[in-house]
């Protein structure tokens, strides 16, 4: 850069920092402030109302963590202002590098209709555009004291401030400047003229263009005179014009600019503090799109829609009209912004379910892609489900966060494990909360891969994690990037725009496989009551639809639609991509913790009452189980009881030497005086699973201290630090329970110990691990170590409907990237014919390594259990935790799915006078039931959900056993499509690979 370049450079910085940005206001006049305190939670305003108002004076402290005050203001504009563009500024203590991590206001006029947010970068409200001078001002704020979490830096802190119980009294925020200004528009204009044309001139290269630009800055300030800014603010943006009306090349890049807030339904502040959040931004876009006709905005989950439908009836009137109208766009089609990792398919199916079902009901349309710019990696399971549900793309930008390896694509065709393809696009900008800025730009234009077929990138334009969405400063910088030379040309537009040109591009590159995120990979173990509620809460809700559809068809009881639909709701909130994987402060766990206890007491009680109805009145003994490999409700009433236990050997327990042997007849497995797995033999093959020389249900402790994001991440180096657990308390043979079993307890540190009961059932191959862990520690890491005696190229890991596989060397960065993945009910490691899987009851998080054997390589397989990070939430993890394990010697995936699926439910025992036959049977290899529920559009139709498992080919038939009227394939979101097959076995089922099917069956009606 030429010396006189940066000196303009420099020149025009100050000139614009220190006297055009404070000349945007002129003259001012005073207001009059009072405030009224609220002790405890958040109030209506006609309650505030009610209340009583004290003087406040600027520059007075206010609000105690998590505290709500209202503040009254009332004023008139001076007659001398007459014609001029009257604001209110009111900063009440605002960081403005922390736009949503902070105090918050929502302002409403007296009859209490929201105006606008005030934040950081909000800072106004319009009075009057042509004043007449006079006119009374009174305004009321409902301000929002969130304390400050992360530092300046983005960076965290340990804090007792992230919850309402432990935060301090002391008042936090001190207010500033609550007064009247003059607004001047040429001014404010001459600022983004000067802002956008520093920021297009860093970015490029030099060339005549950059000169022009260049002195057109220097004329411009020279016609500014620094004591009259308002005076001559039009001169100096005369002497920019023309650079600025110099359009852009035909090849420029396209930018579609998408107003948006990603909004964080709960992270460094509660649910709580979410819906008014949510309040606050749609108040303020709505406010923007009444004002400029050409912008759009666009809002994610369903559930964010429906809090204001519920609590902001005035904003809602808004939002329908500006739905209708095109301007404010629902995007996502899902409940919320979920963790697409962890949640089950039937979780998936719902999230999708539940979105578009409320946008269907509400709007009248529907959403026609997945929008999720911030969760941590994308399932191989979600392309076939995508599809399956109706929509035609996918967005997101997160994947730009890699640690190790760049992604190649931008805009291309995501294949998942299945073989469906859905369109997809990432941010080129690499960033969901864009404000427009030049380098912004640059980045788009210069990172864009598939810049050979395609032109247009989508960039999300708005303050977004705590809220704000786009301000009127970036509505200025995109009129005047719209068409300008040197930089990508940006207008507002629907994403729904880019993705129909680019299904009109011949060939877009393919991605096959996950996107897996090669950050953040602890969210899969960070909070394990997160992990262990999700599960478990999943699990049930598919139990109470089963048994209370099959008491609706069976014996006419009433299916609890209501009910199921809010305890659903309930659960897919917490699936948001900051509570389930264990992110937020302790308020946002805490409440999880007691909503998730909620759930599964409620959904126990539609368990109860519809298997009461079935089994009716009486004294015989009753089981039934829910799961596709046991659904049985025996005696008398037929449905097949678990085969795998019929006229199974029992299982004996030998102490030998300072060892225990079980045997059942299938497997013996050898425990150590330490309470190690010190042989597990599959006794039909004849062969030992652990390999000679070493153990297996070794815990493991690690040094846990990431280098950014503690709750987050877990960074490689922890494998470098690592203490086995060895020391044993107490062993001792258990044979108390219906299986025969060992008890051991071990002291992991002065302040935390694990409790482990092994146990072998009769006939099975599954030796089960019910573990306690009372847990006090530090930023450690707690696995437990698997060394299996097979050599495997690849490990098997359940995900969605299916199942992944992935490298267990190192031979690429991407393999080397992937050193802790995800997993649902099982991972597997096989060789040709045999293998060993652990299944499990509530782990997400796992990592195979290749180690040297006695013949070739041998594999390890460690399943994470707990950590102990201190931010955001100081206590995560702290307290008893329970895990159930299982080691499946002599595994295939058949076997892994059905054990994964049988250590994740529990017979049931009633008493009653009759058992009862199960709704549907299914025949053919590798096919599972995965839910059976009644419609939601509440016909009485039977939603039968079926997936292929096994990763091939599968041919059978799925049997209803009550009388059926007519059989239809269904969407994924329970769309009716067309007939199905059928033959005198039932309705055939031909699936492909990991094919979801959707099945509608309708009962015949009584007469």
């Amino acid at each position: 850069m030429h010396i006189t370049d940066s000196l303009t450079i420099e020149r025009a910085q100050r000139v614009l920092r220190e006297r055009i940005a404070p000349a945007v206001y002129s003259q001012t006049a005073p207001l009059t402030v009072e405030e009224q305190r609220l002790s405890g939670e958040p109030i209506p305003f006609d309650k505030a109302l009610e209340g009583t108002f004290q003087p406040h004076a600027p520059g007075s402290a206010w609000g105690a963590a998590w505290g709500t005050t209202w503040f009254r203001i009332t004023g008139a504009v001076p007659a001398e202002w007459s014609g001029r563009t009257v604001e209110a500024v009111i900063d009440l203590g605002f960081d403005t590098r922390m736009a949503g991590f902070q105090c918050e206001g929502l302002v409403h006029r007296p009859d209490g209709t929201a105006v606008k947010a005030l934040n950081p970068d909000n800072q106004w409200v319009r009075i009057a555009d042509a004043a007449r001078g006079g006119e009374s001002v009174e305004l009321y704020i409902e301000a929002a004291a969130n304390p400050v979490i992360l530092d300046r830096d983005h960076r965290f802190a340990p804090t007792d401030e992230g919850d309402v119980h432990t935060s301090s009294p002391a008042l936090i925020y001190t207010t500033r400047r609550i007064e009247l200004a003059v607004f001047e528009r040429e001014v404010w204009d001459l600022l983004l003229d000067l802002e956008v044309l520093l920021e297009l001139v860093v970015e490029l290269p030099v060339e005549p263009r950059r000169a022009k630009i260049l002195q057109a800055l220097d004329d411009s300030l020279d016609a500014l005179h620094l004591q009259d800014i308002p005076g001559t603010a039009a001169a100096a943006r005369a002497a920019l014009g023309p650079v600025l009306a110099m359009p852009a090349s035909a090849s420029a890049h396209d930018i579609l600019a998408v107003g948006h807030s990603h909004i964080d339904s709960a992270w460094l502040w509660p649910l709580r503090e979410t819906r008014r959040k949510v309040a606050r931004t749609t108040s303020s876009m709505l406010s923007l799109l009444e004002t400029d006709e050409d912008f759009v905005y666009s809002m994610s989950s369903a559930q964010q829609f429906d809090w204001i439908r519920k609590e902001r009836p005035e904003l809602w009137g808004r939002i329908t009209r500006a739905v209708a109208d095109g301007r404010f766009i629902p995007v996502g089609g899902m409940w919320v912004e979920s963790d697409t990792v962890m949640p089950s398919g039937e979780s998936l199916a719902r999230q999708f379910l539940y979105g578009q079902r409320f946008f269907d009901r509400e709007f009248g349309e529907r959403s026609r892609g997945v929008w999720l710019p911030d969760s941590f990696g994308y399932s191989p399971a979600l392309p076939q489900l995508i599809r399956r549900a109706g929509f035609d793309w996918f967005f997101t930008q997160k994947i730009s966060w890699n640690q190790t390896n760049r992604f190649p694509h931008h805009t291309f065709e995501w294949e998942g494990i299945d073989g469906s393809r859905v369109l997809t696009h990432f941010s080129p900008m690499d960033t969901y909360a864009s404000t427009l800025a030049g380098d912004e730009l640059a980045k788009a234009s210069r990172q864009f891969a598939e810049s050979r077929v395609a032109n247009e990138s989508i960039a999300p334009v708005g303050y977004g994690d705590g809220g704000g969405g786009t301000t009127r400063e970036m509505l200025g910088r995109a009129a005047r990037l719209s068409d300008l030379e040197g930089s990508p040309r940006v207008r507002w537009a629907s994403p729904d725009e880019l993705y129909a040109r680019a299904a009109e591009v011949g060939t877009l590159p393919v991605w096959v496989g996950e996107l897996y995120l090669e950050m953040h990979r602890a969210t899969l173990t960070t909070h394990h009551q997160m992990k262990w509620g999700n599960r478990r809460a999943e699990e049930r809700l598919l139990e109470a639809e089963l048994w209370a559809a099959t008491a609706a068809l069976r014996v006419g009881a009433d299916y609890p639609y209501d009910e199921l639909d809010e305890l659903w709701e309930t659960v897919l909130l917490h699936q948001f991509h900051d509570i389930l994987p264990g992110t937020s402060i302790a308020w946002v766990h805490r409440e999880a913790r007691e909503r998730y206890a909620e759930v599964l007491g409620r959904a126990d009680a539609i368990i109860d009452e519809a298997l009461g109805r079935l089994v009716g009145e009486g004294d015989q003994r009753i089981q039934v189980n829910p799961t596709p490999f046991a659904i049985h409700a025996t005696p008398p009433g037929g449905g097949a009881a678990d085969s795998a236990t019929t006229d199974a050997a029992a299982t004996t327990l030998v102490r030998r030497d300072s060892s225990f042997v079980l045997d059942n007849g299938v497997i013996r497995v050898v425990i150590d005086q330490s309470g190690h797995i010190a042989s597990a033999v599959d006794l039909r093959a004849g062969r030992d699973i652990i390999p000679a020389g070493t153990v297996a249900n070794r815990l493991r402790l690690y040094q846990d201290f990431p280098n950014k994001w503690d709750a987050w991440d877990i960074d490689e180096f922890y494998r470098n630090a690592e203490h086995e657990i060895g020391e044993v308390e107490h062993i001792e043979a258990d044979v108390t329970n219906a299986t025969a079993g060992v008890f051991v307890r071990r002291r992991i540190s002065d302040s935390s110990t694990v409790e482990q009961r092994l146990s072998l059932a009769p006939g099975e191959r599954v030796l089960q691990i019910e573990q306690t862990v009372e847990w006090h520690e530090t930023e450690k890491l707690l696995k437990i170590a698997f060394p299996l005696d097979i050599h495997a190229d690849s490990s098997v890991a359940e995900t969605q409907f299916g199942y992944v596989r992935r490298p267990t060397h190192t031979n690429t960065s991407w393999d080397a990237a992937r050193f802790e993945t995800s997993m649902h009910r099982y991972v597997l490691i096989e060789e040709p014919g045999f293998g060993a899987a652990v299944v499990n009851d509530s782990s997400y998080g796992f990592d195979v390594t290749r180690e040297p054997g006695e013949h070739g390589s041998v594999s390890c397989l460690r399943i994470s259990l707990l950590r102990a990070p201190r931010y955001p939430d100081p206590l995560t993890d702290q307290g008893t935790h329970t895990h159930r394990l299982g080691l499946v010697v002599g595994a295939d995936i058949a076997a892994a799915t059905r054990h994964g699926y049988l250590i994740n439910a529990h017979d049931r025992v009633r008493t009653g006078e009759r058992g009862f036959d199960p709704l549907v049977e299914i025949v053919g290899d590798g096919l599972v039931v995965s839910s059976v529920k009644l419609a939601a559009d509440r016909s009485g139709a039977l939603i039968v959900r079926v997936y292929e498992s096994l990763g091939r080919r599968s041919r059978g038939h799925l049997r209803a056993r009550f009388a059926v009227a007519s059989a239809h394939e269904a969407s994924l979101i329970e769309d009716v499509g067309a007939p199905v097959e059928q033959d005198e076995s039932g309705v055939i089922l031909d699936l492909a690979p990991f094919e979801v099917r959707t099945l509608r069956l309708s009962p015949i009606a009584e007469m």
